[in-house]
């Protein structure tokens, strides 16, 4: 799975369905690029257009459960890469990094600001 597939599926997770157009800025492709990235993922069962609830001319891309499971699973994977990895590290490194999470996490969150722009 290419990078930009895995991302627009982790993006889907994190803030819900959204039109092809929201999911080609976000992730920084053209929109027929997005087009024919959502149809392979639809192909391959990994997310489905839906409508919009107030907007009948609105496709919504969603995620499946087989989406969300893929999402959820390479997640895990990378959690236990990063535990394996920090279990490598002296004592003074593993405080550094800890004093370093609150930063850390207010990165995170000003780029998922900048990733989600609005939602539908």
């Amino acid at each position: 799975m290419s990078l930009t597939s895995a991302a627009t599926l982790a993006t889907l997770d994190r803030t819900g369905p959204r039109r092809i157009t929201d999911l080609a800025a976000v992730e920084g492709v053209t929109q027929p690029a997005m087009t024919a990235l959502v149809r392979v993922m639809e192909e391959s069962g990994l997310v489905e257009r839906r409508g919009h609830a107030s907007d009948k001319r609105v496709t919504l891309v969603c995620l499946t459960e087989a989406g969300a499971s893929y999402v959820r699973t390479r997640r895990q994977a990378g959690v236990h890469a990063f535990e394996r990895l920090i279990g490598e590290l002296t004592g003074d490194e593993v405080e550094a990094l800890v004093a370093a999470l609150p930063a850390l996490e207010h990165l995170a969150e000003l780029e998922n600001q900048d990733r989600e722009g609005p939602k539908e």
